[in-house]
């Protein structure tokens, strides 16, 4: 099966903000729609990021045009929007809200849009590409440390109850 990796349409933001709720509802040990509207809102209302000057919504999509997977890309640390010390990192891009559908989990999807981030930093001569995650999503971490991101405790931080945990990919 081949996959299509590429930005995620305007019209198709509504079907991305619904993946990302669906996604991160469902991740045990993670704060629920209930705990935290306003994050669950944010994830509802993903295309709004695009306001935002160098960033993108990556999604992978299979032959028929369904969107399997989506993340958010940020060529400019200070929209990144998050806790910690993260978005006053200069020269670097983050990626967040990396999430992949149920039925699509396992075909590689995640490290593609990993790829695809790292990727984009490195053509906009960045040095790095900062990412957060939490202990709902160590699954993940696996893969982020066979690319090459280093955990970096200088970015982590506490959201209410939640730690999240910062990673660096240096080119």
């Amino acid at each position: 099966m081949g996959f299509i990796i590429r930005n995620v349409k305007p019209e198709e933001f509504q079907k991305l903000g619904q993946l990302l709720v669906d996604v991160y509802s469902q991740l045990e040990g993670f704060p629920k729609p209930e705990e935290q509207p306003a994050y669950y809102n944010l994830l509802l209302n993903v295309g709004d990021f695009t306001q935002k000057d160098k960033t993108e919504l990556i999604g992978a999509f299979n032959e028929i045009d369904e969107l399997l997977a989506g993340v958010v890309f940020l060529g400019d640390m200070q929209y990144y929007g998050s806790g910690g010390t993260a978005t006053s990192e200069k020269n670097s891009a983050g990626f967040r809200l990396l999430a992949v559908r149920d039925s699509a989990r396992g075909l590689g999807l995640g490290k593609l849009l990993t790829l695809k981030c790292i990727e984009k930093a490195k053509e906009m001569n960045l040095d790095q590409v900062i990412i957060h995650t939490t202990m709902a999503m160590k699954p993940a971490w696996g893969m982020y440390e066979k690319i090459g991101f280093k955990r970096s405790e200088d970015l982590d931080f506490m959201q209410g109850n939640l730690e999240v945990f910062g990673f660096r990919y240096r080119f």
